[in-house]
């Protein structure tokens, strides 16, 4: 258990910390919790590259954390996880740029958007988050493995505690789309990647974990209408019986730069951290915890199995 808890913030937690040297790639790096861990990091002296599918937007956030910090190893690349040919072109590119990847950082996601496809056809959510992220991750194995005590940090959600994965209809092609249903399956699946993660790099000395962040107000919420937004206001506090309470973006990020750096996390992966602490397995917890179903091994396997043949690639390490 940490020293640290809700209210810490990302650069509490990386207080006394030196990252130079350390390459870190994070995904939806543009704005938001991925901005603000980008931000910390290169404060620490982290060489930093912001992944985005708006180079405009990544332009700009590259300029606010060069402002903020001062430091000159920020750089962008270009990658729409809605897109399998964007994602494997952005792979090819971070190949040809980069000789390691230390951190790997997916933090980019969609929440509770109208029912939409991927370029590839996939349910945008699930295709977004987890199977956008599941290739790009693969794709970027051989430079995570050159890194030096590498660590892969998934961003999930408590939102996972809405569904389980739907590995039989997970494009909706049979029944009638849910967007928070939809939510659940992808930050599930989310836990469940880095499940498979771990059980496959482990032995390559890079550990896997993911993590719900907290409650942001973020442009995660940008498909929310108002009163999509005071109905989920409402289902938290009914869920705990209190107003719920919202985290400061600084503090939303913390639990990342947790994931990424804490020592004592140095051997531990396939776990689910919320608030800078591993979080137990707790099917009926309203307010934490992590689902038994997220974090079942024969799931994970089942999750991987389908996602490969999603992505049209086996992966064997």
């Amino acid at each position: 258990m940490s020293n640290f808890g809700a209210e810490t913030t990302a650069d509490e937690v990386l207080e006394g910390k030196d990252l130079t040297g350390k390459l870190v790639f994070i995904t939806g790096g543009a704005s938001g919790l991925g901005q603000e861990t980008a931000r910390a990091m290169a404060a620490k002296g982290a060489h930093i590259v912001l992944c985005a599918r708006d180079q405009g937007k990544l332009d700009a956030a590259k300029e606010a954390i060069v402002a903020d910090t001062g430091s000159e190893a920020v750089e962008t690349i270009v990658c729409d996880l809605a897109s399998l040919d964007s994602v494997r072109a952005c792979a090819k590119e971070a190949g040809e740029r980069f000789d390691r990847i230390d951190l790997l950082i997916n933090n980019a996601g969609v929440m509770a958007c109208p029912f939409a496809k991927t370029a590839d056809g996939f349910e945008m959510q699930f295709g977004t988050n987890h199977v956008g992220h599941f290739l790009l991750t693969n794709l970027l194995v051989p430079l995570v493995k050159n890194g030096t005590n590498p660590r892969i940090v998934n961003l999930s959600s408590r939102g996972h505690h809405i569904a389980p994965v739907d590995l039989d209809d997970p494009n909706y092609q049979n029944r009638d789309y849910e967007k928070w249903q939809s939510y659940g399956h992808s930050k599930t699946a989310n836990i469940l990647f880095a499940v498979g993660l771990e059980k496959r790099l482990a032995p390559h000395g890079i550990h896997a974990t993911a993590l719900h962040p907290g409650g942001i107000h973020t442009n995660l919420g940008r498909h929310l209408s108002e009163e999509d937004a005071a109905a989920l206001l409402k289902r938290i506090e009914d869920n705990s019986g209190k107003a719920p309470v919202f985290k400061t973006i600084p503090q939303g990020a913390a639990t990342t730069c947790y994931a990424a750096t804490a020592d004592e996390l140095a051997d531990k992966g396939g776990v689910y951290l919320e608030d800078c602490h591993i979080a137990p397995v707790d099917d009926e917890d309203k307010e934490g915890g992590v689902r038994s179903y997220a974090v079942d091994p024969d799931i994970a396997e089942r999750l991987w199995s389908l996602s490969e043949e999603m992505v049209g690639q086996n992966f064997s390490y």
